[in-house]
C-alpha cells in the first residue's frame, strides 16, 4: 500500500518534523487523556514488550538451569520448551533442552532439538558433531537390545554427521556383522582401505571377513599383504597358518579321491585347497592332471602354466624353506602341459580340427624340442591336410631325434610313395622312381612300393628294374593284374615259381630280416610322458602291419609278445604262398595213364618231345632267364 496514496498520513509525518513530540501526539489522539502522559510512558523503558518477552524466558532459562542442577529433568525441560516459546530462535534454548532429554534417555527429541541448533547455526560444527554423537548412543541403546537394523540406520546417521570418526564407522560394521551382511562389510572395509593409509589390522579384517563368506583366495592374500605391512602380525600368522593346514588336509582327501578313481570328487578337493593356498605350485600340478584326465584341457593348460609360473618365481616359499624336489616339480609341471598340449591335440584331431592340433602341438613342441613323438603327431596333422612337405620335414625331425624308431619309418614310406605318386602325375618319371626307392629303404615290405617304381621304370623304358620290381610286387602279394603284362603269357603260379622270382624272394627276405634288425618298435613319448600318437588314415597305400603301428596307445604295459606283429604277418605270407603252390601244382586222385610206367626216353629224345610241344620261342625270356 502505497503511502502517496493517503495525504492524512503525508501530514501527520510533516507535522512530525515540524512540530513539537508533543503538539502531535495531541494532534494524533485528541481529547483522551490517557495518551496526554507521555512522560509516564516514555520514560519507562522497562515496559517495552520486547524487552519484556526476552526478560520473561530469560526468567524460564534461569529456572530450568536450576532445575538441571537440582536433578529435576521434568521441570527443567518445562521450562526450557517456555523459554523456547517466548524466544524461538535462541539457539542455546534448544541446545539447554536437548541436554536435559539425554539425561532422560529421550534420544529422538535430543537429536530434534539439535537438528533445530544445526538449522539456526549451520556453521557450528559442534553442533552436529554433538548430533552425531546422539544418533551413536541411541544406536548403541537399539544394539544392545537387539534391534540391529534400527541401530544400523543410527550409526549410519552419526557417520553421516561426523565421517572422519572411526568409532562409528565400527558400529555400523558391528551391526551389519549381527546381522549377517558380510558382503556389505567387505564393502565397507574395502573403502577403508581406498580412503585410508593401509594397515594390517585392515587387511587382516578383511580377510577375516572373507573367510567368513568362503572366499579363500581373497582371505589368503590379504593375509599375505597384512604379514607384508607387519610381519609379526599375530592374528594374521595364525589364520593364514590355519589355512595351509586345511589347505593340506584336502589336498590329502583329494590324493585318496583320485586313488579310489572319483576323479570329479577329487577335483572339488583339490580346489578347496588351492583357494585356501593359491600360492602353492603343487595343487596347481594336481588339478591340471585332473583335469587333463577328465579332458577338460583348457582348464588343464591353465593351472599348468600357473605351475611353471610358481615354480620359477619361486612364490610358493621362501630360499630357505625351498624344498629339495622344487626342480622336479618343475619338470612334472613342464611335462604334464606338453602331455596336454598333446592330449588335447589328439582330441582335435579326432573332431576334425588339424589347424587347432597343429597350433597345439606346435606349443608342445615349443616347450619340448626333444620329443620325437611330438613331431610325429603335428607331422599327422600335416597329411591330413594334405601338405606332404611340412609333414615330411616333420618326419625327418622326429628320424633325427629317433632314428630307430619303426613308426617313422612307415610315415616315411607312406610320404615318399605320396610324392612320388605326384612326381607321377606330372610326368616327372625319374623323380617318382626316387622316390618310390626311398619308400622302400624305409619299408621294404610294402609291395605297393614295389608296383609304383615298376611303373615309373616302364614309362622310362627300363623294362629289367620294372620286371625286378613287378615281380617283387607280387612276390609280397599284390593283385594287380596290369604287373603280369609286363610277363606275357606267363600265369602268376608261373612268375613267381621262376628261379629268378626265387632269387628276388630271397633278396626281399633278407632286405626285410636287414630292416627289422636295425629298427626297434614305436617307443612311447619319454618317461615322464605318455604316448598319445595319432592314427592316420592310408588308405589302399600301405598294409595292415603300417596301419597298427599308427594307432593310439592309450595304455602302458610291461609285457611284450613272444612274436613280433612282423614276424606273423611274414608267416601268413609264407602260408599263404604255399597253399597256392600246392592248388596250383597238385596231382589227380585218380589215375589217367597205364599202371605200369613206360620206359623214360633218352635225353635228346625228351627234349625233342619237348620242343614239338612247345613249338612257340617267344615263351623263352633270356633277359630275366625264365623257362615257362
Amino acid at each position: 500500500m502505497n503511502a502517496r496514496n493517503f495525504p492524512e498520513v503525508n501530514a501527520y509525518r510533516s507535522d512530525l518534523t515540524n512540530t513539537s513530540r508533543e503538539a502531535a501526539l495531541r494532534k494524533l489522539f485528541g481529547s483522551s487523556s490517557i495518551f496526554l502522559t507521555s512522560e509516564l510512558k516514555f520514560d519507562r523503558p522497562d515496559l517495552r514488550g520486547n524487552l519484556v518477552i526476552k526478560e520473561k524466558a530469560n526468567t524460564h532459562y534461569q529456572a530450568g538451569k536450576e532445575a538441571v542442577i537440582q536433578l529435576q529433568f521434568e521441570r527443567a525441560v518445562s521450562c526450557f520448551s517456555k523459554a523456547i516459546t517466548l524466544q524461538p530462535d535462541q539457539t542455546q534454548l534448544y541446545v539447554e533442552r536437548a541436554e536435559v532429554y539425554l539425561q532422560l534417555c529421550d534420544f529422538s527429541s535430543a537429536a530434534l532439538d539439535y537438528k533445530h541448533a544445526c538449522y539456526l547455526e549451520p556453521q557450528t560444527e559442534t553442533h552436529f558433531h554433538r548430533l552425531a554423537f546422539i544418533y551413536y548412543l541411541q544406536g548403541q541403546c537399539l544394539c544392545d537390545q537387539g534391534m540391529f537394523l534400527d541401530a544400523l540406520e543410527s550409526f549410519a546417521k552419526a557417520t553421516e554427521l561426523k565421517p572422519s570418526f572411526k568409532p562409528y564407522h565400527m558400529r555400523s560394521l558391528a551391526c551389519l556383522t549381527a546381522l549377517g551382511r558380510y558382503s556389505d562389510c567387505v564393502r565397507l572395509v574395502t573403502n577403508w582401505l581406498k580412503t585410508d593409509p593401509p594397515s594390517a589390522d585392515l587387511f587382516t579384517l578383511r580377510a577375516r571377513l572373507y573367510h567368513q563368506i568362503n572366499q579363500a583366495a581373497l582371505c589368503y592374500y590379504d593375509l599375505k599383504a597384512a604379514l607384508r605391512l607387519n610381519p609379526s602380525c599375530a592374528n594374521a600368522l595364525s589364520l593364514l597358518e590355519e589355512m595351509k593346514e586345511a589347505a593340506e588336509c584336502s589336498r590329502q582327501q583329494a590324493v585318496s579321491k583320485a586313488v579310489e578313481g572319483e576323479l570329479t570328487d577329487a577335483l572339488s578337493k583339490i580346489t578347496t585347497a588351492v583357494e585356501k593356498n593359491p600360492e602353492k605350485a603343487q595343487y596347481y600340478l594336481f588339478r591340471g592332471i585332473l583335469y587333463r584326465r577328465l579332458k577338460d584341457f583348457i582348464a588343464a593348460i591353465e593351472d599348468l602354466v600357473l605351475a611353471v609360473e610358481l615354480c620359477d618365481a619361486g612364490a610358493e616359499c621362501s630360499e630357505r624353506e625351498k624344498p629339495d624336489n622344487s626342480n622336479s616339480l618343475e619338470e612334472d609341471a613342464q611335462a604334464q602341459l606338453v602331455l596336454t598340449y598333446n592330449d588335447f591335440a589328439v582330441h582335435c584331431f579326432s573332431q576334425g580340427f588339424y589347424s587347432e592340433a597343429i597350433m597345439l602341438l606346435t606349443k608342445a613342441i615349443h616347450e619340448q624340442r626333444d620329443e620325437s613323438g611330438l613331431f610325429i603327431n603335428r607331422g599327422d596333422c600335416f597329411v591330413k591336410q594334405e601338405e606332404w612337405l611340412f609333414a615330411l620335414a616333420d618326419y625327418q625331425q622326429a628320424e633325427e631325434l629317433d632314428p630307430q624308431n619303426r613308426s617313422i619309418w612307415f610315415r616315411l614310406a607312406l610320404i615318399h610313395n605320396t610324392l612320388g605318386l605326384h612326381s607321377f602325375g606330372k610326368l616327372n618319371f625319374q623323380d617318382a622312381a626316387d622316390k618310390f626307392s626311398v619308400a622302400i629303404k624305409y619299408k621294404p615290405g610294402i609291395a605297393q612300393y614295389y608296383g609304383n617304381r615298376a611303373k615309373a621304370h616302364t614309362r622310362m623304358h627300363k623294362m629289367e628294374e620294372a620286371k625286378l620290381d613287378a615281380l617283387s610286387a607280387l612276390i609280397l602279394g599284390s593283385t594287380n593284374d596290369e604287373l603280369l603284362r609286363l610277363f606275357p603269357g606267363c600265369s602268376l603260379s608261373d612268375v613267381i615259381s621262376s628261379a629268378t622270382a626265387q632269387t628276388v624272394k630271397a633278396q626281399l627276405m633278407e632286405q626285410t630280416q636287414m630292416w627289422k634288425l636295425a629298427g626297434r618298435p614305436a617307443s612311447r613319448l619319454s618317461d615322464k610322458l605318455q604316448r598319445m600318437t595319432l592314427q592316420l588314415d592310408t588308405d589302399s597305400q600301405s598294409e595292415t602291419a603300417s596301419q597298427s603301428s599308427l594307432s593310439v596307445e592309450n595304455v602302458e604295459t610291461k609285457l611284450k609278445p613272444c612274436v613280433s606283429p612282423q614276424d606273423l604277418l611274414s608267416s601268413k605270407e609264407q602260408v599263404t604262398e604255399a597253399v597256392r603252390r600246392v592248388l596250383h601244382q597238385r596231382q589227380s586222385l585218380y589215375p589217367t595213364g597205364p599202371r605200369l610206367s613206360p620206359l623214360r626216353l633218352a635225353d635228346a629224345s625228351e627234349a625233342a618231345l619237348c620242343a614239338a610241344k612247345h613249338p612257340y620261342a617267344w615263351r623263352n625270356f633270356r633277359g630275366l632267364g625264365l623257362n615257362c
